[in-house]
């Protein structure tokens, strides 16, 4: 149920209203069609592409209390935008609650923006007293570079950019480079198996050791999410140095994802990483895959994208990520 509030600003002929379920699946994909022009959606992204009512159906049941962290704004009976709320427990602590709207071009700038931003804000508070996390929690909204009217209403009432993510293809898997003779004396690779798992976990969890706004992910989440058939690994002797995640979109079974490539600290730029990544690509493409995407942030210190420009990556779009203080 809503806010007696909620959305009493709204234009005449306009409301909120609690998403309902399957529904309304439908019509939430097809406010993510309406946006893709005007916000320059890119809809292969593997970050924030273009989703299938059962995607999007798929997300909303993963949510907690859909019902209450998911509003709807309707026309006239039609749905032409709505709001969503997710939160998790970042390394360092932080509980960031972050939400994410979407409107139809021909609905902005009447204030409805607003509106949404303002609810979803309200509820953000609500859920903070009720956790209990005051003292740690911020408040995130994500936006694309391309989309305009949404930074410009994120930056106008107070978010401030704290990082961002760059994604980019590799356009034809045909085209790898052919792998050299660089790898270390001593190092071999091979396919991961799950005896490795909880090694391959902590190499991941390891190298972000030192970076921030990163959302804590516990053994047992690696274990249920496994797909291990284009995961590869470097070895020293016993030691697991590296790893490269690479899977199948399950949705696209034409596009590969590098969802992790991390190497140990002590390990770096000994030709290590693009070893692996040409191992897990090869894979990917030896399972069908024709092209492949991932995403790392700009501001990342080991300037992994230039070793994935050397392989072909080419960049995509850009993802800001945006907080605001809870008070």
């Amino acid at each position: 149920m809503l806010d007696g509030t909620a959305g009493q600003d709204l234009p005449i002929g306009f409301g909120f209203r609690p998403y309902r379920g399957d529904e309304d699946h439908g019509a939430m994909a097809a406010v993510r069609r309406g946006c893709a022009e005007r916000d320059q959606v890119d809809a292969h992204s593997v970050v924030e592409g273009l989703p299938t009512a059962a995607e999007i159906a798929e997300a909303s049941a993963k949510l907690e209390e859909p019902s209450k962290n998911q509003i709807l704004v309707v026309c006239d009976g039609s749905v032409v935008g709505y709001s969503t709320i997710r939160w998790w427990q970042e390394r360092d602590d932080t509980w960031l609650y972050l939400h994410r709207g979407y409107l139809l071009p021909e609905h902005r700038g009447q204030g409805i923006g607003s509106e949404m931003l303002s609810w979803a804000e309200e509820r953000i508070r609500r859920l903070v007293k009720q956790h209990g996390t005051a003292r740690t929690a911020a408040i995130g909204a994500n936006a694309m570079t391309s989309e305009e009217d949404a930074t410009a209403l994120l930056r106008a009432v107070g978010y401030r950019r704290v990082f961002s993510l760059v994604e980019l293809e590799l356009g034809d898997l045909q085209q790898l480079p052919e792998p050299g003779d660089e790898l270390p004396a001593g190092i071999r690779t091979g396919p991961i198996g799950t005896s490795h798992y909880g090694a391959a976990w902590r190499t991941v969890v390891d190298s972000y050791a030192d970076s921030g706004f990163t959302q804590r992910w516990p053994f047992q989440d690696f274990v249920d999410t496994a797909d291990p058939a284009c995961w590869r690994a470097a070895w020293n002797g016993q030691d697991m140095v590296g790893v490269a995640l690479c899977s199948i979109r399950r949705h696209d079974h034409t596009m590969g994802e590098v969802e992790e490539l991390s190497i140990r600290t002590d390990q770096r730029r000994l030709g290590i990483g693009r070893a692996l990544l040409l191992d897990g690509l090869q894979s990917l493409r030896e399972q069908g895959a024709t092209t492949a995407r991932l995403f790392t942030g700009t501001a990342n210190p080991h300037r992994s994208y230039d070793l994935y420009e050397s392989v072909g990556f080419r960049r995509q779009n850009e993802y800001v990520r945006y907080r605001k203080p809870l008070a």
